[in-house]
């Protein structure tokens, strides 16, 4: 497998699509599919298919296809490696319990080992199962528990404040629900930005475009 550096961002970000869709096939039963089968429920050709995958050595044969169990485990292998990523949650509102709960019961890769808040009347409250904790418990936690990833729900001007402590605490990743786009201040951390404002946004452009 190559170095995550030679492969482009493009690529990588199609993997779980393609996981996701080689998961239901799975499922389903379905022992091998083609590239060009693949290409339709993908929305790409058949050509990008072979590319990305070639990306990774290759996981099929000329003529033959791939099979479904040979895709699942390879791309499964690059996505996920086989103890979780150690997680903690900054923020604890309405988005932040949906967010644990989902990373508790639907993720895969990830042991959410902590949640922090700042406010009194959640500190102390259960949580999936965990204890909600006060964001001054922060540093001396993750020395002890060296978490690999910060899940941030919390406004903006908080995560600015909060970011230097978390790269300086060892934080290799960020899932970032806050707005501040930290892969702009610190461009060598691995942050997935989700702004689900921008989102909607392009789904009203597209609604109110359509021909």
């Amino acid at each position: 497998m190559p170095a995550q550096g030679k492969v482009s961002l493009p690529v990588i970000k199609r993997l779980p699509k393609y996981y996701r869709y080689i998961s239901e096939m799975k499922q389903k039963g379905v022992t091998k599919v083609s590239s060009s089968e693949l290409a339709r429920i993908m929305g790409t050709t058949a050509s990008q298919v072979r590319q990305d995958f070639n990306c990774f050595g290759g996981f099929g044969q000329q003529g033959i296809g791939y099979e479904i169990s040979r895709l699942h485990h390879e791309i499964g292998t690059l996505l996920f490696r086989e103890d979780s990523l150690n997680t903690i949650l900054i923020g604890t509102g309405r988005l932040g319990t949906a967010i644990s709960s989902y990373l508790n019961n639907d993720a895969r890769g990830y042991h959410l080992l902590a949640a922090f808040d700042v406010k009194e009347d959640v500190i102390g409250k259960e949580l999936c199962g965990m204890t909600i904790q006060h964001i001054d418990k922060l540093r001396e936690f993750c020395k002890k528990n060296t978490p690999d990833v910060a899940v941030l729900c919390i406004p903006k001007a908080s995560a600015k404040e909060l970011a230097p402590t978390l790269v300086e605490l060892g934080i290799k990743g960020f899932w970032n629900f806050s707005h501040y786009d930290l892969a702009v201040e610190y461009p060598n951390t691995i942050v997935e930005n989700v702004h689900l404002g921008d989102s909607l946004m392009s789904l009203s452009y597209r609604v109110n475009n359509e021909d």
